[in-house]
């Protein structure tokens, strides 16, 4: 019996190291980085799934003189992400972080991750472009 779960328990690290040695970095938004205009609810659904340990990076998606870079907010809830409000949102980046040489998130949690832009007084936010939300898998659901 202390083999069977001795084994089990080397299974399972094995697995979980193996889960995480494949976690990916996506950029948000791909070629069209993190700017307004965008509609980045649409980008997730097509480019998901995400997976726990992945990394978004967020960047910059038009030179500084074509478009002002853009805050990165983790929303607390369905109703912030639906309503954009930032009013108990975490700034996770300014639009110099995101402007410079990017900014990384790594999806930690298996839970929803409501992510959005507050600049405009969340003007994009509330169009349904500059927000999105990931709910990230663990490994093995892959």
């Amino acid at each position: 019996m202390a083999s069977t779960a001795a084994l089990a328990t080397v299974l399972l690290l094995t697995a979980c190291m193996f889960g995480c040695s494949l976690a990916a970095t996506v950029v948000v938004g791909g070629s069209e980085g993190w700017r307004s205009g965008y509609n980045y609810t649409d980008w997730a659904l097509k480019h998901g799934p995400f997976y726990i340990n992945d990394t978004l990076v967020f960047k910059n998606g038009y030179t500084s003189n074509q478009s002002q870079p853009h805050s990165v907010y983790l929303l607390p809830n369905l109703y912030s992400y639906v309503q954009c409000d930032f009013s108990q949102a975490q700034l996770l980046s300014t639009p110099a972080d995101v402007e410079a040489a990017g900014f990384s998130y790594v999806l930690t949690q298996w839970r929803p991750q409501y992510f959005a832009s507050g600049e405009g007084n969340g003007t994009d936010c509330k169009d349904g472009l500059m927000k999105f939300f990931a709910i990230p898998l663990p490994r093995w659901f892959n």
